[in-house]
């Protein structure tokens, strides 16, 4: 640009005097310079001033301007305004073609960047998963010499050592995000697998910001030994929350997808009780995923009926295992009129496969009875086992659609889960009456497994739907007066919420800066010495003088307030909340109600109980699980542990920008999970 001559403010003839008795003086060649003011200090050297965020680096001859492009990597002020420069090219290029209606000239007014286009590049290479060797490619290569030849490909190093930049700029800035967060966290653990026999553990923080926004991260993505025991594992993780110094901060720990996850739990429970900064002394510390403990209470009880289950499993293989035998099968649809669809075999170690596949039987229930009476070889079931199939079906429905619903609610807040969870605790005890004897075993069974395995899981989502403000305390009443009757049981599970409710709040009222207020008015407004001695003075100073100002009328009212207030009880927020109706339910799903909006909106009200809030509602109740474990491609696999997790991490980090419009979207495609993985490009 032509005012990289004068740089250092001064008048052009001056420049030009100063440089015809300076022969090494040259003109700043380098782009940088397009971002930086060069400046001469009185001392004789020399300084670079960031155009965006006016920090000043060194600029002398020898220093080189490596540390000036550095520099820029991480200058999120450089890269917005980059970005905005970039957006009004591309918008006045569309409109002077749309001028010049098809015309060559519009091209006139694009200004090519090419430290732009390396960061875009690198971005592309970390959103979407590709190799870096993506630069070696024929086609690759082909296609970015004709759409812009002034690009000049960068080397695989280069390009390895942009996309490390990306990650190690979003970790400084996530870091700082992390570091202001007035509210807890909760840590997840998963496990991944490469196809170098190499484990992965990928440690996941969720929270919800001071914006009132539910907030997923990946804080880590560690290489693990296959044989290692829970101690190590534990060391890891602690590792990590010191790192991201977040061992203060965590709220829960949600360990299903973890080998020894008890072993774990304990671990990390020795760790974080000595620093006092757990609350209830870190009994709710260890929670439970809901799709892990319906997935497991499932199990059981198709392992209870596995006879029925292998049964149907052999009449679908019977039907699948030849085509001669398949297209009889077929005949005998239409002969019947069963539904034209294909009938499907399951995968054992997946319930809900089974589901479906116990289900679509019992659709073709009339085309299977046919078969039988034309086909001697075929050994059907009896009308009992298919009356239990069905009986089977309708129970696994409730789970089946359970699972379907929790994994399509866009923000898993906590308060979500616990009224389906009781619906459906509520149905496994009426199905222990049922009239067929095997729902009776497979019910009593699942019940056992289902309260055993509830534990802290319950009393967290209770809390939480106790802060939602439509049920508050109404919802664990009505639903445990179902479940347990009218008796004793019942009431004492009641009254064991509310107390572990008001001493968790109580926690929360010690901690905060709103309790300490109170706590100083109140010890104000019940010292009666200085109110004493405030009188004593104003009846000295009403004796001398007649007079009477506004300010002395305002004492006596504050005198009065205080009075008043130090003879009644304070009510602490939650017990203002709790007394106050429950918050008018509109038709619609639940998770239609935007339950973080309602309590930004109501934070000012209930201080503290807020706080408690957002801790508890942004505890991962619900993560899903994958039956088959997480695999990372060939490439990630054959790639060294640091790099794939900066390249993990960036890819998680970077969605932020995609979902908040700073990248265009006609660049960078949105990232949505895919077969249930959270970075799909990664995955298998």
């Amino acid at each position: 640009m032509p005012e990289s001559m004068d740089m250092d403010g001064k008048d052009r003839n001056v420049e030009a005097s100063h440089k015809s008795h300076n022969p090494r003086s040259r003109k700043l060649r380098s782009l940088v310079w397009n971002d930086f003011t060069k400046e001469q200090r009185a001392d004789g050297t020399y300084i670079a001033i960031c155009n965006h965020c006016k920090k000043h680096l060194t600029a002398s001859s020898r220093s080189g301007t490596t540390h000036l492009k550095n520099h820029l990597g991480v200058c999120m002020s450089s890269k917005r305004t980059k970005r905005k420069k970039l957006v009004v090219r591309r918008l006045a290029l569309k409109s002077t073609e749309a001028k010049n209606d098809g015309k060559t000239g519009g091209a006139d007014c694009f200004q090519f960047d090419q430290e732009l286009s390396e960061q875009d590049l690198a971005r592309m290479i970390v959103l979407h998963g590709y190799p870096f060797g993506i630069i070696q490619h024929t086609g690759f290569k082909t296609f970015l010499r004709n759409l812009q030849p002034q690009f000049k490909l960068v080397s695989f190093e280069t390009l390895k050592a942009d996309c490390l930049r990306i990650y190690e700029s979003a970790r400084l800035k996530l870091q700082e995000v992390l570091g202001k967060l007035t509210c807890r966290v909760s840590l997840s653990v998963d496990m991944w697998k490469s196809n170098v026999d190499m484990e992965y553990m990928c440690l996941t923080c969720h929270y919800i910001d001071n914006d009132w926004r539910f907030q997923k991260k990946i804080l880590a993505f560690l290489p693990v030994e296959s044989l290692s025991t829970g101690e190590e594992i534990s060391k890891a993780i602690v590792q990590s929350m010191c790192d991201w110094n977040i061992d203060r901060k965590v709220s829960s720990l949600l360990l299903d997808n973890c080998s020894f996850d008890d072993v774990v739990a304990n671990e990390l429970l020795k760790f974080l009780r000595p620093k006092g900064s757990l609350h209830l002394n870190g009994d709710m510390l260890h929670v439970h995923s809901c799709a892990h403990v319906l997935s497991l209470i499932v199990q059981d009880g198709l392992e209870l009926i596995s006879e029925l289950v292998n049964k149907v499993r052999d009449c679908i293989q019977y039907v699948k295992s030849s085509q001669a035998r398949l297209a009889k099968f077929q005949d005998a649809v239409k002969q019947v009129g069963a539904p034209k669809k294909p009938i499907i075999i399951d995968i054992p170690s997946s319930w809900t496969s089974t589901y479906v596949m116990l289900e679509t039987a019992c659709e073709f229930q009339s085309a299977f009875t046919w078969l039988a009476s034309n086909d001697d070889e075929y050994l059907p079931l009896s009308p009992k086992d298919w009356g239990d199939v069905k009986a089977v079906t309708e129970c696994l429905d409730v789970f089946y659609q359970s699972i379907l619903k929790f994994s399509t609610i866009r923000i898993p807040t906590a308060n979500l889960y616990f009224n389906d969870i009781c619906g459906i605790h509520l149905l496994l005890k009426t199905s222990c009456l049922s009239q067929y004897p095997i729902i009776i075993s497979m019910a009593k069974g699942m019940l056992g497994k289902f309260e055993e395995r509830w534990g802290t899981t319950r009393m967290v989502m209770a809390i939480a739907s106790i802060l939602d403000p439509r049920y508050k305390m109404k919802s664990v009443e009505y639903f445990f007066q179902k479940i347990y009757g009218d008796t004793f049981d019942a009431k004492d599970k009641i009254e064991n919420i509310r107390k572990t409710l008001v001493t968790l709040y109580n926690e929360y009222a010690l901690q905060s800066t709103h309790a300490s207020s109170n706590q100083t008015f109140l010890c104000y407004a019940g010292d009666n010495s200085s109110c004493a001695s405030n009188e004593c003075s104003i009846g000295a100073e009403s004796k001398n003088s007649t007079r009477i100002t506004l300010s002395d009328a305002r004492r006596g009212l504050d005198q009065y307030l205080q009075e008043v207030s130090s003879s009644q009880s304070m009510k602490s927020d939650l017990d203002m909340y709790l007394d106050e109706a429950v918050h008018p339910s509109k038709e619609g799903p639940d998770e239609s109600f935007n339950i973080l909006a309602w309590w930004k909106f109501n934070a000012a009200k209930y201080p503290v109980l807020s706080m408690m809030a957002h801790d508890i509602l942004g505890i991962p109740v619900n993560i899903p699980l994958d039956n088959d474990g997480r695999v990372l491609n060939q490439y990630l696999s054959s790639t060294e542990p640091a790099t794939v997790q900066a390249l993990v991490c960036a890819q998680d980090w970077l969605k932020v920008d995609i979902e908040a419009g700073n990248l265009d979207g006609d660049v960078c495609m949105p990232l949505v999970p895919v077969n249930g993985d959270e970075f799909s490009p990664l995955s298998k």
